[in-house]
């Protein structure tokens, strides 16, 4: 059964509210002030709290700001109990993340309700969760495979012809075939990492201590990291030409590393679903205590639908057209940005053009 926490000073109203809940076979937390609730939220991380607004010291919208600062606690189901019923009041709760209001005094059955109606919702999104991790597993188990045995394939194959036919070929066959081997190894290490890096985010994602330790990463002269990446992806695809920046110099509150494999991710994808000639362009500027920047190319484009599906190891239209890659790089992607508190979004016409934002936050304290 579902465990919820319920704040309330008012030690009357508590023991009620926690007797209508025990009643229904609830497991119940309590807490007589808002810094109590908070410190049991965080331990034993409730299903759902109901909490008072109007309390001494820390009041519930103080309770309910420092939740959904942290991970662990950010996604669990809010309803605030209140003797105020105005639309301000409303306002500011909803605008923090409640996800529900009751008035006081409130009957039994307004309480069991809502707290019924917030639970179903969150189970809902749960199971929407558990679908989408079952996607992942399938798309692996489909994709990984290929993505691993067609580069493995190329070594095996032209590191056996140099075996065999080595003192009858002459230099330029086997610089060629030298050429073939380094490129798919290039490749399968790629796979390897990207599925690695892919798995080590989704644990990060899980644990709240290295989120807020990875929120404490920032980068310098943003303009001139983006510029150094994105020519190395463009002059290795040979599309130095087709490669436009406008870049406002900037600080952003991410590791280089990541900002880099973010940069390294939307590159690739823009050079290999458009065609040499057309010009891949990156923008960025700052707005509102954001770093943000684009990137734009004339290429495949995506439907609205395949946008919404983007997971880890999807690939679209693989039938249709020949590529390479698993699929995770939009993934990781997607994944670094939410993980540093930032936004990512996609917009695309088929068969004319994409544009990806990311939202960095900006930062002031550079390392």
């Amino acid at each position: 059964m579902a465990k919820i926490l319920v704040i309330e000073d008012e030690m009357d109203i508590r023991e009620n509210l926690l007797e209508c809940l025990e009643i229904e076979d609830y497991e119940t937390l309590s807490a007589e002030n808002g810094a109590i609730g908070v410190e049991i939220a965080l331990t034993h991380s409730p299903d759902l709290i109901i909490c008072d607004i109007m309390m001494p010291d820390l009041d519930g919208y103080g309770v309910l700001e420092a939740l959904r600062q942290v991970p662990k606690t950010e996604m669990i189901p809010f309803i605030f109990l209140t003797a105020l019923a105005d639309k301000t009041s409303t306002r500011k709760g909803m605008e923090l993340g409640a996800d529900d209001y009751l008035s006081k005094p409130c009957t039994p059955e307004e309480l069991l309700n809502a707290v019924r109606s917030r639970l179903r919702k969150q189970n809902i999104i749960t199971q929407r969760s558990q679908k989408q991790l079952e996607e992942l597993r399938s798309n692996i188990s489909q994709a990984l495979p290929h993505e691993l045995r067609t580069p493995l394939n190329g070594i095996l194959g032209y590191s056996d012809l140099l075996l065999m036919d080595f003192e009858s070929l002459d230099s330029a066959d086997v610089r060629e075939m030298l050429q073939e081997i380094q490129q798919s190894g290039e490749r399968l290490y790629r796979v390897i990492q990207n599925f690695l890096r892919y798995a080590e985010l989704e644990l990060i994602a899980c644990q709240p201590e290295r989120i807020a330790q990875l929120r404490q990463e920032s980068i310098s002269c943003a303009a001139s990291y983006i510029t150094a990446q994105a020519q190395k992806q463009a002059y290795r695809a040979k599309r130095g030409q087709d490669l436009l920046l406008q870049l406002e110099d900037g600080s952003i509150a991410i590791a280089s590393l990541d900002l880099g494999k973010i940069i390294e991710e939307l590159l690739s994808n823009a050079l290999k679903f458009s065609e040499p000639g057309t010009p891949i362009t990156l923008k960025s500027w700052q707005e509102d205590g954001h770093y943000i920047f684009t990137v734009s190319d004339q290429g495949r484009g995506m439907t609205p639908e395949q946008i919404t599906q983007i997971g880890a190891m999807m690939q679209f239209e693989r039938k249709l057209y020949e590529q390479q890659g698993s699929g995770l790089g939009l993934s990781i992607v997607q994944r670094l940005v939410q993980l540093y508190g930032g936004k990512l979004t996609i917009n695309s016409t088929p068969q004319k053009e994409t544009t990806v934002q990311v939202m960095l936050p900006y930062s002031s304290n550079v390392n």
